[in-house]
């Protein structure tokens, strides 16, 4: 065998080449892998055959061969029916005779967690912010919620002070809010069953603010505990069913909870040799009209917020808790479905 084939074949990210007309040539085992098809099969087919009509891919490729160089594109979704979603960084080079090597590297879970790992950073900043809000802004608030209810006592009409009391409140009540988001408090972890957290979070929603959305629920009922802290958990999906139904339409609005067992999900701790298994994942779905493209890589970071009147403090105490399990979370968004999936250990 030659030399380049071998070192195809070694590599871990698959690697397709494909003809002038678009035919399959070569596919390298990661590209079996990644489409869930031997070569055999793979190599009758065409590269339009493996991917979405009017994919960026198939254009990705065209303009390798216009340019006669290297092309690429981050985060390209490479999403099929049969495969689901995939999100992959891609690069389509020409090699002569109107052939393309093309190179996809998936969006790996090593990836996400370095998402959370900036999601975490932001929260242990806006600790010391809140710190230092806390003590600047706090006592001056006070005085000036005292003054006002001195100055109500000697009106008539009490219209301006009672405004000033009510906008001094919302200011502290946020303050309060942004002091949640304090270096990780030590908490016992205990067994929790996930499913009464979630029951318990329905029954909740459907009795307030959820009232006019369908709730449905798809359990895996053999999942085992949680290793973690039921009232933190209960916040942590109040948030999200919170926000699904904020998101979801006036009519038809549905709202899915979805649990299962990913026994393959694991990734390297920053502890040498440890490997941390997080298999239990919960879903969270609604079919609103989805985070715009632009805003979802920050959806957990502080103050982003798509809501009129939101603070953007939600989702980031969201993920602060889920890091705190030693979880993480996610969010996937098209119209018509926007995905928070949280992995977190087992007891």
């Amino acid at each position: 065998m030659a030399l380049e084939p071998l070192i195809a074949n070694a590599l871990p990210m698959p690697v397709l080449v494909v003809d002038s007309a678009q035919q399959l040539i070569f596919v390298n085992p990661a590209a079996e892998q990644f489409f869930g098809t031997g070569a055999g099969l793979l190599l009758k087919h065409r590269l339009d055959d493996l991917v979405p009509f009017g994919s960026p891919l198939l254009g990705l490729v065209a303009q390798a061969r216009e340019r006669g160089a290297s092309v690429g594109e981050r985060d390209m979704d490479l999403a099929t029916p049969r495969q689901g979603e995939r999100i992959a960084d891609v690069t389509a080079t020409p090699i002569g005779d109107g052939a393309v090597l093309i190179a996809l590297q998936e969006r790996s879970l090593a990836q996400r967690i370095d998402r959370q790992l900036v999601h975490r950073g932001a929260v242990r900043s806006m600790h010391g912010m809140a710190a230092v809000l806390a003590h600047e802004i706090k006592n001056p608030l006070a005085g000036i919620r005292g003054a006002a209810q001195l100055i109500e006592d000697t009106v008539d009409d009490k219209t301006l002070t009672r405004l000033i009391c009510d906008e001094t409140d919302r200011i502290r009540n946020l303050i309060d809010r942004m002091e949640s988001f304090g270096a990780a408090r030590g908490f016992a972890r205990k067994p929790v069953n996930i499913h009464e957290v979630l029951d318990r979070v329905r029954r909740l929603a459907e009795a307030g603010f959820a009232r006019d959305v369908s709730v449905r629920e798809n359990f895996d009922p053999s999942l085992p505990e949680v290793a973690g802290d039921f009232d933190r958990l209960v916040q942590v999906f109040l948030n999200l069913v919170r926000n699904a139904a904020d998101a979801s339409p006036q009519s038809g609005g549905e709202i899915v909870l979805t649990t299962g067992y990913r026994p393959g999900v694991r990734f390297g701790a920053a502890v040498a040799g440890e490997r941390i298994s997080l298999p239990i994942e919960v879903t969270v779905r609604d079919n609103g009209a989805g985070v715009a493209p632009e805003l979802l890589p920050h959806i957990f970071d502080p103050f982003v917020t798509t809501k009129p009147h939101g603070t953007g403090l939600g989702l980031a105490l969201v993920a602060k808790i889920v890091g705190d399990h030693g979880g993480i979370v996610e969010c996937d968004s098209v119209p018509a479905k926007t995905v928070f999936r949280i992995l977190l250990p087992k007891a």
